[in-house]
């Protein structure tokens, strides 16, 4: 399986019209400490989801930001982008040919994944570690599961030094699961297939839920 992250996002991205923005958004940035930085994302993130579908503003929703809010995904992206790490729908490279996904993308994702408060989670796709560490947030267990071996042991190196003592990262297949800590309430998945994989269907508990793109992107 390869975790294509970008397949993740749900529209075409703003900043995709060149480097004069990419400055812009650097030096916004440098003149802001992270809490305010973050503060500001969770702002312009449920701006933007209220403008698009107002009834997706709504407490799962906010469960999610609160998470969001409490994760500094500047330690997540590599030091020569974190002046970019809080623009709302902005993946960037963290190596292995992967890219941390876009804050908007995560929040929506974890806001439609009805994490529930003390539950057990999978995260298929760990990356850097950032989608984990916001489900840890909520959930009391996360599971997450990363193909590429070297990025999985950074993340899990990451998360502990964070103090993420409920979550724990796996090198391997993310489409087979994690079936020793199932069942789980909810299931994340960061690459997207043709179909649903049956493994993590088999996994997800009765009335869980499971997000994840299917299809075309």
């Amino acid at each position: 399986m390869k975790c294509d992250r970008d397949r993740r996002r749900v529209r075409r991205p703003w900043w995709s019209g060149g480097t004069i923005l990419l400055s812009a958004i650097s030096g916004m940035a440098a003149a802001k400490g992270p809490e305010r930085a973050r503060a500001d994302l969770v702002a312009t993130i449920r701006h933007d989801i209220h403008q698009a579908a107002p009834a997706a503003d709504d407490v799962e929703l906010a469960k999610a930001l609160a998470a969001v809010a409490m994760v500094p995904r500047e330690r997540f992206v590599p030091p020569e982008y974190r002046r970019y790490a809080y623009a709302s729908e902005l993946s960037l490279p963290i190596g292995y040919d992967q890219t941390i996904s876009d804050p908007y993308v995560v929040a929506l994702m974890t806001a439609t994944a009805h994490v529930p408060v003390g539950g057990n989670v999978l995260d298929v796709g760990t990356g850097s570690g950032y989608q984990a560490a916001v489900l840890g947030r909520i959930a009391a267990r996360v599971t997450s599961v990363e193909i590429v071996a070297p990025l999985a042991a950074q993340a899990g190196e990451r998360l502990a030094s964070l103090g993420y003592r409920n979550v724990t990262v796996r090198a391997g297949d993310g489409y087979a699961g994690a079936p020793d800590a199932a069942p789980f309430d909810a299931i994340v998945v960061a690459a997207g297939s043709d179909a649903v994989p049956q493994p993590l269907l088999d996994q997800l508990k009765i009335g869980g839920r499971l997000v994840m793109p299917v299809g075309a992107t």
